[in-house]
């Protein structure tokens, strides 16, 4: 691969800008959703112009982004171009974490089943999930409350989408929202049921995480091993370096991060996936426990004296993946 070291910043942002909108261009999905939030901020008008002209005003004229967009749009913007290219795979929800419920259930099964769970939608299946006929709705439920016919949940039971795991997050959006579905099943290339996508997880890849009155933020939690090691929650303050380990972090190092999880994204210069170690200029060592593509949930620290009896071989340098 041939480098050109004598790039200007100039022209590595108008290879960035071309990437992007070149992108829009052969993405429907992208472009469809990408010209929508350019048209609500005024930068396209119905029938004038074109969406790439508009992107490579919106990104050349970044220098001065706080005077034509606010925050929230650069970032929902950001998300938007972001999100290309990303599978539901990488969003759903596990088969091993789906609340399901058997379409021959009582009422009182069906109600005591969505109030434990919070869900206000339910898959419903035959004989296993593998066989899933379509979702509940929790309104549809209650609404049956004090009729004098039998209860029979399969006679409410509403349409799903059955999709592949590779189907894009933004082409999946735009089919429900076309065919007003709120969920998808993801099934493999046997029919069997992978996974499970509502419209709210594909929104908060675009503007973030939605919480309702049903989300229970629970107090993140940071445990000492028996080894000197720190387990502990990525949402944990970084006080708990001190308090725990007698690290203390750098004023600039307060300054800019919050949490555990910030520190090593900031250490890293990117979301590190899970297994990575990543190393503190302290000699703390961090180890990714539990990721995914947009946030560290759980990590391992370890003290300096801990890891001077790691070999070579298991230990990575900055940044790089434990292999």
């Amino acid at each position: 691969m041939i480098s050109n070291d004598s790039a200007t910043p100039a022209d590595d942002g108008a290879s960035r800008s071309s990437a992007r909108t070149t992108a829009a261009r052969h993405d429907p999905a992208l472009s469809k959703i990408i010209r929508g939030a350019l048209r609500r901020i005024g930068l396209v008008r119905n029938g004038e112009g074109s969406m790439r002209d508009a992107l490579d005003d919106l990104i050349e004229a970044s220098g001065d982004a706080e005077e034509l967009l606010g925050e929230d749009e650069r970032v929902l913007l950001s998300n938007i171009l972001n999100v290309r290219g990303r599978s539901i795979s990488d969003v759903m929800v596990p088969r091993v974490d789906i609340i399901a419920i058997d379409g021959e259930s009582s009422l009182a099964e069906v109600i005591a089943m969505m109030t434990q769970s919070g869900h206000s939608r339910l898959p419903v299946y035959r004989e296993s999930l593998d066989d899933a006929i379509g979702m509940v709705h929790i309104k549809d439920v209650l609404a049956w409350r004090g009729r004098d016919e039998q209860f029979e949940l399969t006679k409410m039971v509403r349409r799903v989408l059955f999709v592949a795991p590779s189907m894009e997050v933004l082409q999946l959006l735009l089919e429900m929202r076309a065919s007003r579905s709120h969920m998808a099943l993801v099934v493999d290339e046997f029919g069997g049921v992978d996974g499970l996508i509502t419209i709210e997880d594909l929104v908060e890849e675009i503007v973030g995480e939605i919480a309702d009155e049903h989300d229970k933020e629970s107090e993140p939690t940071v445990r000492s091993e028996l080894d000197g090691s720190l387990d502990a929650d990525a949402r944990a303050p970084v006080e708990v370096l001190e308090d725990h380990l007698g690290v203390t972090l750098s004023d600039e190092e307060r300054e800019e991060v919050d949490t555990l999880g910030g520190l090593v994204v900031s250490l890293a210069g990117r979301v590190p996936i899970r297994g990575e170690l990543i190393h503190h200029p302290s000699g703390l060592e961090f180890e990714v426990v539990e990721a995914d593509p947009r946030r560290i949930k759980r990590v391992r620290v370890r003290r300096p004296d801990a890891t001077d009896g790691v070999s070579s071989e298991q230990a990575a340098s900055p940044g790089e993946s434990r292999r």
